[in-house]
């Protein structure tokens, strides 16, 4: 009897660590969406008009440069494509061009350079030159940049459109071990979520009311972890979801219909607060769908909402 008490106990706690009501995630969704373009890039002429909405990748071209991708990295990616038909009724073409991103042609592409050993400076930097010139981003010619993570992703605004840049480090073996594998397919989720949404990091400092969404991230320092360490992934992983959550699918949903011109616009969280709970119904069944079963964080994406 104590021991059936104490599994009643455990799963009450658990429920209410990841019950949330709607204006948490109506504060989540403005954290994540609703902020200002507060940083730019040194060097940037500042007369290019910047233009954010979660909505303008959609159907855009997926170009894969750098290494061929890893067998996990390709079922990663082959079902978030699939997600995103599913969410925004646009195909994601995808290819691999080969090591160099001018390979990539001038459509509406993503560039993803995709690598497993040292990161690649050098090719980021010849990465961006080209965008610079593509989209008349009015970047300094020449300039170094440098990967300062094992995951990346940037967009930059030019005079002819808005370019995409991800780099991500993937498996370096062909059986990578469980950790590999889920440290490699979080930190692809993560960029490639960030990068079709718009959303923005959320920090979170008490983790004990558990993650609700793939963009909360609590701070961990790993300067000195070597990126292919375990303790490194290990740390990583711990700081925010595996996966997609409930509320992601949600936002997914919600970028894809919002009829705002700017998702950083306060309409947007109007629109979200005015038809929660269609869009909860339509995340629900989405959630339901096996096909995307192998994106979501298993904790995350079961987390309870609390009725209106």
């Amino acid at each position: 009897m104590r021991y059936l008490l104490l599994q009643i106990l455990a799963i009450v706690a658990f429920a209410g660590a990841l019950c949330a009501e709607k204006s948490d995630y109506i504060e989540l969704a403005q954290r994540g969406w609703g902020y200002e373009l507060r940083s730019t890039m040194l060097g940037r002429d500042m007369a290019i008009p910047v233009h954010i909405n979660g909505r303008d990748q959609a159907g855009a071209a997926l170009c894969l440069v750098g290494e061929k991708p890893h067998p996990q990295t390709l079922v990663v990616l082959d079902t978030f494509r699939a997600l995103l038909k599913h969410s925004f009724g646009h195909p994601t073409p995808m290819r691999y061009a080969g090591p160099s991103a001018r390979d990539c042609g001038t459509g509406r592409t993503v560039v993803l350079r995709l690598y497993s050993g040292y990161p690649p400076n050098r090719d980021l930097s010849s990465d961006i030159d080209w965008l610079s010139e593509l989209h008349q981003l009015g970047l300094p010619a020449g300039r170094n940049y440098v990967v300062t993570s094992p995951a990346m992703a940037q967009t930059f605004f030019g005079h002819r459109g808005q370019g995409t840049h991800i780099v991500v480090k993937q498996p370096a073996h062909d059986r990578p071990s469980k950790l590999e594998r889920d440290f490699h397919k979080s930190i692809l989720l993560e960029e490639l979520f960030q990068s079709f949404t718009f959303g923005m990091d959320i920090l979170l400092y008490d983790k004990s009311s558990g993650f609700l969404s793939k963009l909360q991230e609590t701070p961990v320092n790993l300067q000195r972890l070597p990126w292919s360490s375990h303790d490194f992934m290990r740390a990583l992983l711990a700081s925010n979801p595996s996966g997609l959550c409930a509320f992601d699918v949600f936002m997914m949903h919600a970028v894809a219909q919002s009829p705002v011109d700017q998702t950083i616009d306060p309409g947007f969280i109007e629109y979200i607060d005015a038809q929660y709970d269609r869009l909860w119904a339509q995340a629900d069944e989405t959630l339901a769908n096996p096909r995307f079963a192998a994106l979501f964080d298993e904790g995350c994406a079961n987390s309870v909402r609390v009725p209106r």
